[in-house]
């Protein structure tokens, strides 16, 4: 079984933009900056990889509400491509990074934390599925199942 996972610790080069599908789940995205530094030849090289991160439901909002441009933060998740059309006929495709978490780093900073309420309806990264909002009995996420996250 292939695997399909990644993990990138990085700078924002923006602040998150949050959207709503049509069926009211949020969706968040931003860039990250990760940078890599090398000796070449006795010399300190410096090579920066830019990536489109993208968060669904309450990760993306709780992105969107905590992280700013410069941001420190580390990702988890998997790699996505899609591909479309443009107006004028023109192919297009990108590679993003679709987030199950996001954290701020505390290599060189300190966080707070503070715990949302658990709702029902969003069990976190699921890719281009739509839908979303709660109501009724809540469903044991699929990952963590009934287990509270901290």
């Amino acid at each position: 079984m292939a695997s399909n996972s990644v993990t990138l610790i990085g700078n924002l080069t923006r602040d998150p933009e949050l959207r709503y599908t049509t069926g009211g789940r949020g969706v968040a995205s931003f860039g990250l900056a990760v940078n890599r530094r090398y000796m070449q030849n006795n010399e300190w090289q410096e090579q920066t990889s830019f990536f489109n991160i993208v968060c669904w439901g309450d990760l993306g909002e709780n992105v969107a509400a905590t992280l700013t441009k410069g941001s420190r933060t580390i990702v988890t998740g998997r790699l996505e491509q899609r591909s479309w059309e443009t107006q004028d006929g023109e192919k297009r495709s990108v590679v993003e990074v679709i987030a199950d978490e996001v954290g701020p780093s505390l290599r060189w900073a300190q966080a707070q934390i503070e715990r949302n309420e658990r709702t029902g309806g969003d069990f976190g990264g699921g890719g281009n599925s739509g839908g979303g909002g709660g109501g009724g009995q809540r469903e044991p996420d699929p990952i963590y199942g009934d287990e509270e996250p901290f």
